[in-house]
């Protein structure tokens, strides 16, 4: 029997905006086995992959390696060997100075078949982030891509700086600053005008980016004073000023802004990134079924029977809707048997969920907690007396809710519909962005994502937090946090997503 052969993809991940990961790059983290990837690429595209992958890191920062070359193509051909789905994925573009080429040329010597997902390099989308069109039709109609950390005082130097210097409209060079002194003197030697325009954009693309332009007498001194490390790109030539009336990036109300989301999904935040902030997914909780279904398909058998048939069905999260219903249909029973029974749903978004079901919701609270919830009823019967409620939830719940029922005279089942868990994460990525103060708010939605945010980012997690913002969903989230002594800087009136998102709107742009 032949030996079966995996396949690799050689994926770039673009420059940093997760955005900016093409469709087909998405597709082929969807089908992977394995993932190698390199330090310079947003992890966030990590979170993508939805099933049990293998992560290899490659390292590959600043010249530092956790992998050598050779190692990542023996790693490459020994896991397609195996029969596996490899995904390659490199920040940028794989085949532009990503060393892509050089790992094509092993596969294919091996006969793996593989293919090249182009990506979206920094050569051009920093430079178009911060407002520099490589091309113009009344400045330039070329462009030049080279590495900028190549030895210049070699003899053998791969670059012809004599015909360079003037013979390209516009010169992008990646990884430019250690060289930035020679790299221009090399330029204005060889016939490039000292006063041509110049620009350096730092982490292009990103919540942090930062562009500095001068001239190329002076930009190496600039870049000396204002302390601009790698990564780094350096435009030269005329189309840098255009960047005083397309800068488009950096003027956005909320451009540098970076939101730290606990949960696993980032909707409701999209009216920040449109903002210019950036949305970091950090999931410290993942939703998992119960360990036990009994009491759960109990109290749907009790439904379907007419033996325990509730007045109420009380929905506290859409991850109770999705496990109820999907559980429901498992034991095939039938949504008319849901007939009669009055449905109270738990915020806008419970709600919806709800209704995609075809059921109407006939409550919603003002108040999303708990003690909202018992005068709700209140208003809407008078009196809880005799009446059973059923609420599918969360292994751990609080029990407010089902002690006023009872204390009221009504009755009430509370069987697990799911559990919140904490997930098996690292948090050394998280932990740099908190120490270098590359996190602007950190955002909880629950008490649960905050304890878990603390077990997972271990000792240090309180001294990680104390220059952070910290948004709480609710009052019961915000007695955690201030528990832990911590500030709660951000709290919306309205303990939902959407609320959270425009509170920390308005707090960054100081609006009342």
């Amino acid at each position: 029997m032949a030996e079966k052969k995996g396949k690799v993809y050689l994926v770039g991940a673009g420059p940093g905006d997760i955005g900016l990961l093409t469709v087909k790059g998405l597709r082929c983290l969807g089908r992977a086995d394995v993932v190698v990837y390199d330090f310079h690429l947003n992890a966030q595209i990590l979170n993508y992959i939805n099933h049990d992958a293998e992560f290899i890191y490659a390292g590959k920062r600043g010249g530092r390696h956790t992998m050598t070359q050779d190692e990542i193509n023996a790693v490459l051909l020994e896991k397609a060997k195996e029969g596996k789905t490899v995904t390659r994925l490199k920040g940028g573009d794989p085949f532009i100075f990503g060393r892509g080429g050089e790992e094509a040329e092993v596969l294919a010597a091996e006969g793996i078949p593989f293919e090249v997902v182009p990506g979206i390099s920094s050569s051009v989308s920093a430079p178009a982030y911060a407002g520099i069109p490589l091309t113009h039709r009344k400045y330039s109609s070329s462009f030049a891509v080279i590495p900028g950390y190549e030895d210049t005082t070699k003899e053998n130097s791969s670059i012809d700086w004599s015909k360079l210097a003037t013979g390209v409209g516009t010169l992008v060079f990646l990884m430019a600053v250690k060289n930035i002194e020679t790299l221009t003197k090399k330029l204005i030697e060889n016939g490039r005008a000292p006063e041509t325009p110049v620009a350096i954009v730092r982490w292009g693309t990103r919540a942090d980016q930062t562009t500095i332009t001068g001239r190329l007498d002076d930009i190496a001194a600039q870049v000396r004073e204002r302390d601009i490390r790698p990564p780094a790109v350096m435009v030269v030539g005329d189309v840098v000023k255009l960047r005083e009336t397309l800068n488009w990036y950096e003027i956005k109300p909320l451009f540098g802004v970076r939101v730290l989301v606990t949960r696993k999904h980032t909707e409701g935040f999209d009216e920040l990134e449109e903002l210019g902030a950036e949305v970091i997914d950090f999931p410290t909780i993942e939703v998992a079924p119960p360990e036990d279904w009994g009491p759960l398909d109990k109290a749907i058998e009790g439904i379907a029977s007419g033996k325990r048939v509730p007045d109420w069905i009380v929905f506290t999260s859409a991850n109770g809707v999705r496990y109820f219903f999907e559980r429901m249909f498992e034991l095939g029973r039938d949504i008319r048997e849901l007939k009669g029974i009055k449905v109270c749903a738990i915020g806008t978004k419970t709600k919806a969920a709800v209704e995609k079901t075809g059921i109407r919701v006939d409550l919603v609270p003002e108040k999303f907690r708990a003690e909202g919830l018992v005068d709700a009823f209140k208003k809407e019967s008078g009196s809880l007396k005799g009446m059973r409620f059923l609420l599918p939830r969360a292994a751990e719940a609080r029990e407010v809710f089902p002690e006023a029922v009872r204390s009221e005279g009504g009755e009430i089942d509370v069987p697990v519909a799911y559990r919140s868990l904490m997930p098996e994460r690292h948090g050394k990525r998280l932990q740099r962005f908190l120490k270098e103060g590359r996190i602007s708010v950190a955002t909880f939605t629950s008490a649960a994502t905050f304890n878990n945010f603390l077990a997972i980012m271990g000792d240090e997690a309180d001294a990680l937090l104390k220059d952070v913002k910290i948004a709480a969903i609710g009052p019961v989230t915000a007695k955690a946090i201030e528990k832990a002594g911590l500030k709660v800087d951000i709290m919306p009136d309205e303990a939902t997503i959407d609320a959270m998102a425009e509170a920390i709107k308005k707090f960054f742009l100081k609006t009342p």
